[in-house]
């Protein structure tokens, strides 16, 4: 399917119409709260109040609850089809702090840090609405305390990461805070979302979803926080969402632990977003069992303020297949970092493999119209000998490197660390200023630009076992002691002009 096709579909497929972004026949119902007693004390336990008003609401066939004004202490509440839930301004839905309110959903396979317990959850539902401009609050911290890690020495900064410095306790926490699972035209729409236990909000295997406008405000030290996640979804909008977050931001995935083959994840779009994390900001993976198709990113801003190496931006931009899968077709355009670590990091490894795709690999990667300021590290294109990165093309961007370069980073040898953890630190300091590209098939680089500060000695592009490159338009500071910008290193048909 063209590109152009699927911008003009995307609407119809999410249920939007012409007249609004609401779903049409819905709301034929209104339940308040308050009638069912609830107290907005922040006190006293809400959630049995809460799930009958939901109740009626989908026994009669659809319709709103609204949660009034004040402060709704709760653990978990269940939304079911047809059903709005509408936090009106001023109102705060208080997650519990005692995991005994939460109790578990028995069943569904488990993710990373994800488990049976959560705030809101729904699953196999269908016309499901969480919206308003109410908040949501999981007192996350309370299920926090200290990991014992020491911090790195402050010339090994940059490769740390702020929310390392906490842990979950051993009691558990809830993760994901919010869960949706196998739900049909999923809506959730200017909630401000903060403090999550864990990952704040998880969808997995759900079709027609259009988020928009919601804010996630976590701790930057908050252990595993992660933004949204999206697994084996398909058909989903994510636009005008701020999400500030103590892990990845955005963070798609493919995976089917203890269970199925994964589902395949595709028509994904993210746009005018602005994410701030110390970890990634738009990443693919690590759950990579499965594939991505037709994922876009585009018009956003991936952001650090004035603060210390350990809480930016690891990566802006990371697409990782690990675990067997493969992607293929993605866009990313539009986008403006500003103090990110490493604008874009691009991985094939061999972690594990569950499944045996016949397909399994990276390829089909356009990035463009990038503009990247204060970055620290280099970016990188890498693969495994005999598993190359295919088909990446660069191009219109710009990237300023502001960490000053040292000696024995020149020329330093580069392990493949074929099973490990992908992250753009995980190679340590690169020994190229700009870009790195090792085990890649057919790279295109056009209007390419990168600076460094004075004194840098490492050539500015390295090419590894690169095959079939093209290089047009592409500027680069001064490089010291006699290196060249661009290295070739048992590489062919690389092309430079």
């Amino acid at each position: 399917m063209l590109r152009r096709d699927f911008f003009s579909i995307l609407p119809l497929a999410l249920g939007v119409t012409a007249t609004g972004r609401g779903f049409p026949g819905l709301n034929n119902v209104a339940k308040n709260i308050l009638d069912y007693g609830a107290q907005p004390d922040g006190k006293t336990l809400n959630t049995k109040a809460i799930q009958r008003a939901i109740d009626d609401v989908f026994q009669a066939g659809g319709g709103v609850v609204n949660v009034q004004p004040g402060r709704f202490l709760t653990g978990r509440i269940e939304l079911k089809s047809r059903v709005t839930l509408n936090l009106q301004a001023g109102c705060t839905l208080l997650g519990s702090e005692s995991m005994n309110d939460y109790s578990p959903i028995p069943g569904l396979p488990r993710a990373g840090d994800a488990n049976p317990r959560h705030l809101i959850f729904a699953q196999d539902a269908e016309d499901v609405t969480l919206t308003g401009p109410g908040r949501i609050d999981g007192q996350g911290p309370t299920y926090w305390e200290s990991s014992g890690k020491v911090p790195l020495p402050p010339n090994e900064q940059w490769s740390d990461f702020a929310s390392r410095a906490l842990a979950p306790k051993k009691t558990g926490r809830p993760s994901p805070m919010l869960e949706f699972v196998n739900c049909r035209r999923l809506k959730l729409d200017g909630v401000r979302i903060e403090n999550a236990p864990g990952w704040t909000v998880g969808l997995v295997n759900c079709d027609n979803v259009d988020i928009h406008g919601i804010a996630i405000k976590n701790p930057v030290v908050g252990p595993n926080t992660d933004g949204i996640d999206i697994n084996g979804c398909q058909d989903v909008l994510v636009s005008n969402c701020s999400i500030d977050t103590g892990d990845d931001a955005i963070c798609l995935k493919s995976e089917s632990p203890n269970g199925p083959e994964p589902r395949l994840l595709k028509n994904v779009v993210v746009t005018n977003c602005v994410l701030t994390t110390c970890c990634n900001g738009f990443k693919l993976g690590t759950g990579s069992e499965g594939g991505f198709e037709n994922i876009t990113f585009s018009n956003s801003t991936i952001t650090n303020q004035q603060v210390e190496f350990k809480n930016r931006v690891i990566s802006g931009v990371a697409l990782e297949v690990v675990d067997g899968g493969w992607i293929n077709g993605v866009v990313v355009t539009g986008i403006r970092m500003v103090r990110t670590r490493t604008p874009i990091f691009i991985r094939l490894g061999n972690r594990k493999r569950t499944h045996d795709y016949p397909q399994h690999g990276l390829r089909g990667v356009r990035i463009e119209d990038i503009q990247a300021s204060e970055a620290l590290l280099a970016s990188s294109i890498t693969g495994l000998p005999g598993a190359e990165v295919r088909d990446v093309t660069l191009s219109h961007i710009q990237v300023d490197n502001v960490l000053q370069g040292r000696p024995e980073w020149a020329g330093r040898a580069v392990p493949e660390k074929e099973t490990a953890y992908p992250e753009a630190r995980m190679f340590g300091m690169l020994p190229a200023s700009g870009l790195y590209a090792r085990h890649v098939r057919g790279l295109n680089m056009n209007d390419v630009a990168f600076t460094a500060p004075p004194g840098e000695a490492r050539p500015t592009v390295i090419f590894d076992d690169v095959v079939g490159a093209r290089l047009i338009g592409v500027k680069s500071t001064p490089v010291s002691g006699g290196k060249p910008v661009v290295q070739v290193i048992g590489s062919k048909d690389v092309k430079i002009s």
